[in-house]
């Protein structure tokens, strides 16, 4: 990865690395005329000219996302076939950042941070959006402590930088859900990984660890363990309201991501209170969910996939198997 650092971009002059990921290195430039700051998302992959139209049409998309807790694109570009993206500079680094891997946070701050990333997530569903990399490394903090969500880049402007083999299910795997696996993401794959997030910041731990094919075989075979077990203290109202996002079946899922804040919300009250929390409409229960996820139950055609996709995994390039582990 070239270091770019005092390159010019657009009318932004790139002083600081604040970051890498699989697609692009982000840097913190300054505005040249008006000596501004922004972040400066510059793709590793360079376009063809066939792809610059689909790129910038696709930076138009995400430009015109409009929403309080969603990082604003403020200008993008194509300089010596290298595409970048001008976005607002967040100061307070990322969620990862703030609470690294260990951390269990109080349920009320886990409540508010759900909050504001379900509302900016319905906001893009709704825009016909699926976000698709949602963990905690794309969540930052704005000048007010605000969550912003960020790296629509892999949902969208990924798509138009030359294809690698592992795009179609690419992001991080322990935080995939198991129809985006099978490179079939929805909506509710977003509210799956946001449920994944929720049980890390409850017990401080996520719920499936392991190697690529490790996690790739319990993402799509295995319940999480029990938090109350985890964490004594964490009620059977709120386990449920997690454990239903965290549903294998995208359908058995609260029917938007919002609907599981708001569940979620309740939950905590009820916590606060001490008092129980009714059966949810849809009529899951966390048990009925593990029996329905057993292994002697899986939908078919889940057990084919699962091996065939492990045997690519063993067969990928050697440049690709680096990709594959730096996704965990």
């Amino acid at each position: 990865m070239t270091d770019r650092v005092g390159q010019q971009f657009g009318n932004y002059q790139l002083t600081q690395l604040l970051g890498q990921g699989h697609w692009a290195s982000v840097y913190l430039g300054e505005h040249r005329h008006l000596h501004t700051q922004a972040a400066i998302k510059v793709l590793h992959e360079a376009l063809a000219a066939a792809e610059v139209e689909g790129f910038q049409g696709e930076a138009r998309t995400l430009a015109r996302l409009r929403h309080p807790h969603i990082v604003r694109v403020l200008d993008f570009g194509v300089q010596e076939d290298t595409p970048f993206l001008v976005m607002e500079y967040a100061p307070g680094g990322t969620l990862r950042q703030l609470h690294p891997k260990g951390t269990r946070l109080p349920l009320d701050t886990v409540v508010s941070y759900v909050k504001q990333v379900a509302s900016a997530l319905q906001y893009a569903h709704e825009q016909r959006l699926i976000h698709r990399d949602l963990k905690p490394e794309n969540l930052l903090l704005g000048p007010d402590q605000e969550i912003w969500l960020s790296d629509f880049g892999l949902a969208v402007v990924s798509q138009s930088a030359r294809s690698q083999p592992f795009q179609q299910t690419a992001g991080t795997l322990a935080y995939m859900a198991p129809e985006q696996l099978q490179g079939h993401p929805t909506p509710a794959s977003d509210q799956y990984a946001l449920g994944l997030m929720v049980y890390e910041w409850l017990c401080g731990s996520r719920p499936f660890e392991g190697s690529v094919t490790e996690l790739m075989f319990q993402q799509l075979t295995k319940l999480p363990p029990s938090l109350h077990e985890r964490v004594p203290m964490i009620l059977a109202e709120v386990e449920q309201v997690v454990l239903q996002a965290l549903a294998k079946d995208p359908a058995q899922r609260f029917a938007s991501v919002l609907a599981f804040a708001m569940a979620l919300e309740e939950a905590s009250r009820e916590e606060a209170s001490g008092q129980t929390l009714p059966v949810l409409a849809s009529g899951y229960s966390a048990e009925a969910g593990r029996r329905a996820a057993s292994l002697p139950h899986l939908p078919g055609g889940t057990v084919t996939l699962l091996f065939s996709s492990i045997a690519w995994l063993l067969t990928c390039t050697p440049k690709l198997a680096a990709v594959c582990r730096n996704c965990v």
